[in-house]
């Protein structure tokens, strides 16, 4: 069946109107759905796996373009495979059966109506939280097509400054669109809420990375969600992994977060009384970056 999302994409904020049966998009992929990756992933929040076995599928294309992406493999040089939808719904259930915790979609904007039709083939096996892991620049109109289909929302708040997410990202409106999407994740899903293991089973985590030479935009970005929400409206996730990768020292950004821009930045989050996790400085390297494939890689049935 064709889908009518595809012939003139207006998915995500870009709004390109690529028809993507013929081409590519502004994400740089056409309407067949393509990943680079799906395993167990050890890395993401304990409050999501705390037994680290987040079941996390990356998907291949952006519709950002940030020049220190640490998936720029997938985001910029677009390496990845094809799947069908039934094929993504079997790595769904080859993911539960390996012991995921969850269903990690990691950028998978650009291909929502796809991850739709597989999660429609297993919704009566699946069993699963779902997690939509994001960059934060979304459209409310596509985050509503999720209703239903999505338990925890996961994305990226990474600028408030629009000359730093139009230099970095091409994105000059990010922070306004990031805001707007935020509110439509928390109306979809929700504040917090935990199994009797602690494992979050549904709301909004809200992720910062701290971008060296950069503390005061994170400052001013803390100040300004504390101005909109309240702290008990999402989890928030400082995080400070950031690496020189992909086009980084181009820009500027030849070096890790410093001791002293976490220190301050962490200060203005106690400040503002979010709850949720601090990332330790260790944590930064390119050992954290997983290998991604050009080719299905793993069994599945009838494949």
């Amino acid at each position: 069946m064709i889908n009518s999302n595809y012939l003139r994409c207006t998915l995500c904020p870009r709004e390109c109107g690529a028809d993507r049966f013929k081409g590519r998009g502004f994400c740089g992929e056409g309407a067949d759905i393509r990943i680079a990756r799906a395993e167990l992933h050890r890395w993401e929040e304990p409050c999501l796996s705390p037994e680290g076995r987040s079941g996390a599928v990356f998907f291949t294309g952006c519709q950002l373009g940030c020049v220190y992406c640490q998936n720029y493999e997938l985001s910029a040089q677009h390496k990845g495979f094809e799947l069908t939808p039934r094929q993504l719904a079997e790595t769904f259930l080859m993911l539960k059966e390996k012991g995921a915790e969850n269903i990690d979609l990691v950028t998978p904007t650009h291909f929502v109506p796809g991850i739709i039709e597989a999660l429609d083939t297993v919704k009566n096996e699946l069993g699963l939280p779902v997690i939509y892991n994001c960059g934060g620049y979304e459209k409310p109109e596509t985050l509503e097509l999720l209703r239903g289909y999505v338990d925890i929302f996961l994305p990226d708040m990474k600028y408030f400054s629009s000359e730093l997410s139009g230099r970095l990202s091409r994105a000059e409106n990010y922070f306004t669109v990031a805001v707007r999407a935020l509110e439509k994740m928390l109306e979809i899903a929700g504040r917090p809420r935990y199994d009797g293991q602690g494992r979050l089973t549904g709301g909004v985590m809200v992720r910062h990375l701290i971008l060296p030479g950069q503390r005061h935009d994170s400052i001013e970005l803390i100040r300004r969600l504390r101005q909109r929400f309240q702290p008990e409206d999402f989890l928030f996730s400082l995080m400070s992994q950031f690496t020189p990768v992909h086009l980084s020292e181009q820009y500027g950004l030849d070096r890790r977060v410093t001791t002293f821009e976490y220190k301050t930045v962490l200060k203005e989050l106690e400040a503002a009384g979010f709850d949720g996790y601090v990332q330790e400085r260790s944590s930064a390297g390119e050992d954290y970056i997983p290998r991604f494939y050009e080719h299905l890689y793993y069994d599945l049935p009838n494949t």
